[in-house]
């Protein structure tokens, strides 16, 4: 997210973007947290650049736009949510496998390999953004579960919303931007068609740029509203 938070700082705005529990660190840690955690980490944040910010937009990308739309359901004074590459959904074995980490049928099974490395087409975005080398099955349980919390809440979304999905998108259906779009009313969806999971990053990065820049210029004035990139 530092290049959007960067491109959205030149704009005017103030940034922040907080390290969600379990990433960053070690895939242990990501298989312990509860989705819980995470969405209480981006109540934080928002709640801190609130008390120094008259408004406040929510941007986020895959997880962190399950986030993002999550946070707008708990606090009606979200200024605007723009929601890049969220997934509702996997396919194909990845939606076999979410299903049984779900059901609690891969205790045995720890992790998951994550081969091929980040979903992103950009080779040197791809080299400067290592994943973990696997997928931990609670984590991924987890990530399943509050997929659904999110897609039985999309109805209760008001704010202006801004939906942005690759058409080539390996993690993420691209028929997850449409019912995100559908349900929670989007004011604007766009379909990217060069890039890969992460758009934020990816080939079409200063795309995704201007349309964050534009959507929170036209529905998020006075211009002195900080966004809180996740």
């Amino acid at each position: 997210m530092r290049y959007l938070g960067a491109a959205l700082h030149r704009a005017g705005y103030t940034v922040t973007a907080p390290l969600l529990p379990g990433h960053g660190t070690r895939v242990e840690d990501l298989d312990r947290t509860p989705w819980q955690a995470w969405a209480g980490a981006v109540e934080h944040a928002y709640d801190t650049l609130r008390g120094s910010c008259e408004r406040v937009a929510v941007v986020g990308q895959s997880l962190g736009g399950l986030l993002a739309l999550y946070l707008a359901t708990r606090r009606p004074d979200v200024a605007a949510i723009a929601s890049l590459a969220a997934p509702l959904w996997f396919e194909g074995l990845s939606a076999r496998i979410a299903q049984w980490a779900a059901r609690g049928l891969l205790q045995r099974l720890p992790a998951i390999p994550k081969l091929g490395g980040s979903d992103v087409r950009d080779p040197r975005v791809k080299a400067e953004n290592p994943c973990y080398r696997s997928i931990p099955t609670g984590g991924l349980a987890e990530l399943a579960r509050f997929m659904r919390v999110v897609d039985e809440s999309l109805e209760e979304v008001t704010q202006p919303l801004l939906v942005l999905h690759a058409a080539k998108d390996h993690t993420a259906p691209a028929s997850c931007a449409s019912r995100i779009a559908a349900r929670a009313h989007a004011v604007r969806m766009r379909i990217l068609p060069r890039s890969y999971h992460l758009i934020a990053a990816d080939v079409e990065r200063d795309i995704v740029a201007t349309e964050v820049i534009e959507f929170l210029d036209r529905y998020c004035l006075p211009k002195e509203i900080s966004a809180c990139a996740t």
